[in-house]
């Protein structure tokens, strides 16, 4: 097979053979080339000792127990910066479900590969050294370590995990229950993977998986939010929400989820509340909406069964985005979600309930929206309602009350932020006119603003102090009559000005 290498990952397999030492490209890397995905990282394995590691390549850290030797390449990729080499190995019992309790160096391969976690990550490559060995050798001498080879090699695979690659299964290496006896940890990789590559958990597998959910507990709950992280980034969210519920993970990781599995709403939702959340979820990361907004998506409603009052299409949830808050508070903050994923997250669940009617709803309630909710997240509080409508079963994400509240928002950011044409972009005001012209307050100074202002709208570059005021001095010297007839022509051309840039967020929108 062929394979493309980053030259600095070839480098370190071509220095360790050169010493005397096997040296293979082993795991994730291995899978995911296979499956022609872009490896996030790149892992060697060798028979070379750590310390031997460390004497062919200086520039090293070696700060663990589990024999990985972290090599600095000084490539600019980030993923490339360090490239993992560890030693062959085995490991002792998992007494914390966690950590081996000891590790040995092994002398084989075979060894090292039959302790990993499922087949399509126990495979390994071994590049054909004999095959284009000057050619090679001139990439790894030029220095330029984040250049992609493609060199040859023979694929190592001891535990068929390339025909489960074929088959896209998930199986463990070996004996399942032992694999996941080991580490618990596995519980929740067996699923993400799963839902990553939409691969399927072969069946014993499966089994042994679901026999010790519960063993998730022994995880930390930083991992596990890594995990789920994960889960919930890839496009297959929802599904992997599903899969953890089937594998009774869900029950130990969210049991708050479960709350809705039996919930039936009233007649605006024709799904009960869990049904509704990972729909809302499946939408949100189809339209790859950001990580606050997918949480917010499967949380936004969690509160609704705690707050229902009555039964079927009349059935009441006052107050659920409140509860909704609450509960999400708590999910985030068992989970160890950082402070500003946590509180973006809160935010967009406490004000999905926004009301908007372009025939009622005034801009001063629109900005009292935007004080609460932040204009930085008012338009993911919009994709926060189009996942809420999708996954309530309705056929349009943004009908036409939502596109006109967008249209509306954009409008008045434009007039906060300065954006739109108006007397606020003039680097004078009425004070300063009557200051420097000696005039007391009255229609003339309008007038003279009115007049600037469509003076700059034609030449940006008038818009200095000096300009202003010397022009001010000029346009006092007209009379009342003279300098009406100029304001109302600015001000003609001022709202033809506006009403085009409001066409133009009205065709954004189609409203």
């Amino acid at each position: 097979m062929k394979i493309k290498i980053p030259g600095c990952v070839l480098k370190i397999l071509w220095e360790l053979r050169q010493n005397g030492y096997e040296a293979y490209i082993v795991g994730g890397c291995v899978r995911d080339s296979l499956l022609f995905r872009e490896p996030s990282d790149w892992d060697i394995t060798t028979n070379a000792l750590p310390e031997i590691i460390q004497q062919i390549f200086p520039k090293s850290i070696y700060a663990n127990q589990f024999g990985t030797v972290g090599v600095l390449t000084g490539s600019d990729n980030p993923y490339w910066k360090i490239v993992e080499v560890t030693t062959y190995r085995q490991e002792g019992k998992y007494t914390d479900k966690r950590h081996p309790d000891n590790i040995r160096f092994a002398k084989t391969l075979a060894e090292d590969l039959s302790r990993r976690d499922f087949t399509i990550n126990a495979l390994a490559l071994e590049i054909n050294w004999d095959k284009g060995n000057s050619f090679l050798t001139n990439k790894i001498d030029d220095g330029n370590g984040d250049q992609l080879v493609v060199v040859g090699g023979k694929l190592i695979d001891l535990f068929n995990g390339l025909e489960d690659l074929k088959k896209h299964i998930i199986r463990a290496v070996g004996n399942p229950d032992e694999r996941f006896a080991e580490d618990s940890h596995r519980l929740i990789k067996a699923v993400r993977f799963a839902t990553e590559l939409s691969f399927t958990i072969e069946k014993n597998t499966w089994n042994s998986l679901k026999s010790k959910a519960k063993n998730i507990l022994y995880i930390s709950e930083e991992r596990i939010r890594d995990e789920l992280i994960k889960i919930i980034m890839t496009p297959k969210a929802a599904d992997g929400i599903l899969l953890l519920k089937d594998a009774s993970l869900l029950e130990y990781i969210i049991p708050e989820l479960l709350w809705g599995v039996t919930v039936n709403q009233n007649k605006h939702h024709i799904y009960p509340v869990f049904e509704h959340l990972w729909r809302s979820l499946d939408y949100a990361a189809k339209q790859n909406y950001s990580l606050e907004v997918r949480l917010a998506a499967l949380f936004h409603d969690i509160g609704k069964p705690k707050t229902k009052v009555g039964e079927g299409s009349d059935a009441t949830f006052y107050n659920h985005e409140i509860v909704s808050a609450q509960v999400t508070r708590r999910i985030l903050t068992r989970l160890k979600f950082p402070n500003y994923i946590l509180e973006k997250t809160i935010l967009l669940v406490r004000y999905h309930q926004f009301y908007y009617d372009p025939a009622i709803s005034t801009d001063a309630s629109l900005r009292r929206l935007l004080a609460k909710v932040g204009k930085e997240n008012i338009y993911e509080l919009a994709q926060l309602r189009e996942a809420d409508r999708i996954g309530s079963g309705c056929p349009k994400a943004a009908p036409f009350k939502l596109r006109h509240f967008l249209f509306r928002i954009e409008k008045i950011l434009k007039e906060l932020e300065g954006l739109n044409p108006s007397l606020k972009m003039l680097k004078i005001n009425g004070n300063d006119i009557m200051n420097f012209l000696h005039i007391p307050s009255g229609p003339k100074v309008g007038y003279i603003l009115n007049i600037l202002l469509e003076e700059v709208l034609d030449d940006i570059q008038k818009n200095n102090r000096d300009y202003l005021l010397k022009r001010a001095a000029e346009l006092n010297q007209l009379n009342d009559k003279e300098l009406k007839q100029l304001s109302e022509s600015a001000k003609e051309k001022y709202q033809n000005i506006l009403q085009e840039e409001e066409c133009k967020i009205k065709s954004k929108y189609y409203v």
